[in-house]
């Protein structure tokens, strides 16, 4: 009897786990909405500068040729494209579309090519 007792890890050694695409993709949905969440007060503010005069609408320029500004920007691009594909994909999960995991990891990594593919093609629009 005790030999069919499974002895577990004392810790659990996060380097030597090896997980699936999906598995990424899910973490780096948590992460974009994080990172949306916390920038929501920088969106905020360049939409309130684009909309007051015609004066802040050119310090808004200003601010925005700054090219840390445009990396952010391009940061925040990418987790919302990232945040909304993979918001489509865990909502076609919900009704059992492509639940299997052969499709849940090609879903996943549609997920990550579109959302890189349109981040550099709009980034390279903004820049």
């Amino acid at each position: 009897m005790m030999e069919l007792i499974k002895k577990r890890p004392k810790y659990l050694n996060l380097v030597q786990i090896k997980l699936p695409i999906a598995g990424f993709a899910s973490i780096l949905h948590r992460v974009s909405g994080i990172g949306l969440f916390l920038m929501l007060p920088l969106l905020i503010w360049l939409l309130e500068l684009s909309l007051r005069s015609a004066e802040s609408f050119q310090a808004l320029q200003a601010v925005i040729a700054n090219p840390f500004v445009k990396l952010i920007l391009i940061g925040l691009l990418w987790a919302f494209l990232h945040h909304f594909f993979m918001g489509v994909r865990i909502l076609l999960i919900d009704v059992h579309v492509g639940v299997d995991k052969a499709s849940a990891g090609m879903t996943a990594k549609v997920v990550l090519a579109v959302s890189l593919v349109l981040t550099l093609l709009l980034g390279a629009k903004l820049w």
